[in-house]
């Protein structure tokens, strides 16, 4: 079995879960920029919740099946056409043999997940099949014509009618753990950092979401060393910018981190569009 692509799309990338353990050897974790909506889609298409799929920028994508499967459409909100048939997000859908299957604009947020029943089994580097735009581990990026292999279906869809998940919020209240870099900054930086409203910029993308706002201001002068980066660490460049570090960021880095983005927040950065507002709040109050 195996899913024609028809139109790639911006961007579409083979997504998991990740490569998580290898960052002692310089080797980023990757995986789904929104890893919530990758597990629900994984789990109404019927495969385990680390299975790959594809993570679709801003929609736009149309797929054909060499034979009948299930897919599960998630994250961004976007029209989802069977043939000729419209389909809602959030659920099952039975697609049949040579069937086109239509991935419409996202209407909000970025990133839209489909799944399919067996998911998406191109090679995997490393135990992951993620694709990594930093360091160009995994397949390529998802191009006209290709056509991705599907595994075996081992389990049923489950029978739900609907299965919530939030939408891509207009607005973000991150929840941020100060360090280990904090003390590198003024008593007034860090005041700002938690009063101040920044903006997602346009230079965004799945190494990290670059922030516009007031710049924090250092108490200490001069270079550190690079030391070990983590998803959602908050780095400080010498423009005072914050930079949040995505799914497919470097391992270490030498500006100073501020603090990093609780790991439950992370994914709404993975939905954010340029210009969506973004505030933070002190995870230890």
């Amino acid at each position: 079995m195996a899913l024609e692509v028809v139109r790639a799309g911006v961007r579409t990338t083979v997504q998991d879960l990740g490569r998580p353990g290898f960052a002692h050897l310089g080797v980023p974790r990757s995986g789904a920029a929104d890893a919530g909506a990758l597990r629900l889609a994984n789990r109404l298409a019927g495969n385990s919740i680390d299975a790959a799929g594809l993570e679709i920028l801003l929609g736009g994508v149309r797929l054909r099946a060499t034979r009948a499967v299930t897919l599960a459409v998630t994250g961004a909100p976007c029209q989802i056409m069977v043939g000729d048939r419209f389909c809602d997000p959030g659920l099952p859908l039975a697609v049949p043999a040579g069937a086109l299957v239509t991935i419409g604009p996202a209407v909000a947020g970025l990133r839209v997940y489909l799944a399919v029943g067996g998911g998406i089994t191109v090679p995997q580097v490393l135990g992951s099949r993620s694709t990594d735009t930093l360091s160009g581990l995994g397949p390529d990026p998802v191009r006209d014509g290709d056509v991705l292999p599907i595994g075996p279906v081992t389990a049923l869809p489950p029978g739900v009618d609907i299965a919530p998940y939030p939408p891509p919020a207009g607005s973000l209240r991150l929840r941020v753990w100060l360090g280990p870099r904090d003390d590198w900054f003024t008593s007034s930086a860090l005041a700002t950092l938690f009063a101040a409203e920044y903006r997602v910029s346009a230079e965004t993308d799945r190494v990290g979401a670059r922030l516009t706002g007031p710049a924090l201001t250092r108490a200490v002068e001069g270079e550190l060393p690079s030391e070990g980066l983590v998803l959602g660490a908050i780095q400080v460049p010498a423009d005072g910018q914050p930079l949040i570090f995505l799914a497919d960021h470097p391992t270490t880095g030498g500006y100073p981190v501020v603090g990093v983005v609780d790991p439950g927040d992370v994914d709404l950065l993975g939905q954010a569009r340029p210009g969506t507002p973004v505030s933070f709040i002190n995870a230890r109050r």
